[in-house]
This record gives structure tokens, sequence and C-alpha cells, in this order.
């Protein structure tokens, strides 16, 4: 079996300003709350924050990442609900559970059903997450 259910797998990410303003230019999000630090510095956030596309791709990478190790991998869906800001200038930890993992002939592989989240410094859940994706032995 490629994945199991209870399964956890983490990672660690150093989040920087230039790091969050470049993520945020290349995905086409000019909104200043990401890349200019006078314009966040007067907002209800009070510094610069990262983009829900940059957290959300760092979790989702994740998957990839630890699946693809075991075999291949394709995202099948993702759903994401941002509770409370990812500072520019935050470790965050990226956190996925196994919650059901199901044979599926007709795909020649698992559906891997998850759970996931990104934790900000303080601990507080940043981001909460549900996902499905393909684990199988060939694309």
């Amino acid at each position: 079996m490629r994945a199991r259910p209870h399964e956890r797998f983490s990672a660690e990410v150093r989040l920087t300003p230039t790091m969050v303003a470049d993520y945020a230019h290349a995905a086409g999000d000019t909104n200043p709350i990401h890349h200019d630090p006078r314009f966040a510095a007067s907002s209800r956030f009070g510094r610069l924050i990262a983009s829900g596309t940059h957290t959300t791709a760092l979790l989702l990478g994740l998957t990839a990442s630890h699946f693809s190790k075991k075999g291949s991998m394709v995202g099948l869906e993702f759903w994401v609900r941002f509770r409370r800001p990812v500072f520019a200038d935050e470790t965050v930890q990226l956190e996925w559970l196994v919650v059901k993992v199901t044979p599926n002939a007709k795909l020649k592989g698992d559906v891997v059903e998850l759970r996931g989240r990104i934790r900000g410094e303080n601990g507080e859940t940043a981001l909460g997450a549900k996902g499905r994706v393909l684990v199988t032995e060939r694309l």
C-alpha cells in the first residue's frame, strides 16, 4: 500500500518578505499587502502577509513531494479555508493527515482523502484544508 490511514506528514517553511513578494508577482497578484511594507503597515494586519495562493501552493506541494516518494501522484480536488493571515516573515508548519485510502480499480491506484492545515508560529491554524489525491504506480 502506498498510503495508510492515520499517516501524518509535515514540513516547516520559513517565509521571507522577498519570497512572499516574488511569489505574489509571479502569480499575478499585485495586491500591495504582499509587497509594499508601508501599505501593509497601515493595514489591519500591520505588516506584509503571504498571498492565499502562496500558502495553498506550499501545502499542496507537500502532498506531491510526499506521495511522489511512494509512486506517482496526481491531485483530484482540494478545498481550503483561510482562518488568519500568514505573515511574510513567519515560520509555518505544513501538516497533512491521511483520513481514508480507497483502492480504485478504474484509476489503477488508491484515492487518498486528506485533512491538512498550516499552523503559524503561535500554533494557531492559519489555513485548514481537505483534499483527495490519486496515488498510483504509474500515471
